[in-house]
């Protein structure tokens, strides 16, 4: 994300830490490696690239340890790993759609129509960044409701928290079983806070060795292929184990 967010994992409440460690936890390792389920079980994605256009999002150095080091922006490599993320969620007969496809400048309401308009039963918003270590999972920040028959637009999401919550900790014991670290947090995005459907955003930032040094680039191809296969693992799970409504 081109700003850094406020809401951080000590953010939490410590009951809301525990609530979230059970979540991250309930599910087996072993799952991760379960063919997927016959065809013919209706399953969408919402791949939502973040940036686009005039909003070109954060710098990103693509490999520190060139001279001078390439730098890509963050609109260019969000799109690059959704069309990467795309091609292989099809491949495993899921449905995906995209929020958008080419250099295109998407507001907030608009990413949400696409969003809601698909009935996914899942949404990542794909960002990236300079800072921090391995992958961060964002969850919206507004307080879990029941569900209406008529949901405010600005506060949708509020409805799908607990599932969104739920998918997080699929993401997080993906990517912790592919060796990469992850970071959680909640926080305000208006196109999360409008989408009704399980959410979460994946922010991918270069890994970090204990000295802050880079040990995997973002350029790196196989620290994002690392990434990607983690994700498709997660969302195999999520497809094959949690209950959909």
């Amino acid at each position: 994300m081109a700003q850094r967010r406020q809401i951080l994992v000590n953010h939490f409440k410590p009951s809301a830490l525990a609530a979230l460690a059970v979540l991250f936890l309930a599910l087996p390792l072993s799952a991760f490696g379960q063919a997927p389920p016959a065809p013919g079980a209706h399953f969408t994605v919402v791949l939502d690239a973040a940036h686009g256009g005039d909003d070109a999002g954060a710098t990103l150095p693509l490999n520190p340890a060139q001279a001078p080091p390439p730098t890509q922006q963050e609109k260019q490599f969000t799109l690059a790993f959704t069309q990467r993320l795309r091609a292989i969620l099809q491949a495993r007969g899921m449905v995906v759609v995209t929020t958008r496809d080419t250099d295109a400048a998407i507001d907030a309401d608009h990413r949400a129509e696409t969003a809601n308009r698909a009935r996914p039963q899942a949404c990542l918003s794909l960002h990236a960044s300079a800072v921090g270590s391995g992958v961060h999972l964002y969850i919206s920040s507004l307080a879990p409701t029941s569900p209406e028959r008529m949901m405010p637009w600005k506060t949708a999401q509020a409805a799908f928290v607990t599932r969104s919550l739920a998918l997080a900790g699929t993401l997080n014991s993906a990517l912790t079983h592919a060796s990469v670290p992850v970071t959680l947090g909640r926080t305000a995005l208006p196109g999360i806070d409008s989408m009704a459907c399980p959410t979460v955003a994946v922010e991918i930032a270069p890994v970090l060795t204990s000295s802050h040094n880079q040990q995997q680039a973002l350029g790196d191809a196989n620290y994002q292929t690392q990434v990607a296969n983690a994700v498709v693992a997660a969302l195999l799970v999520w497809r094959s184990e949690a209950p959909q409504p």
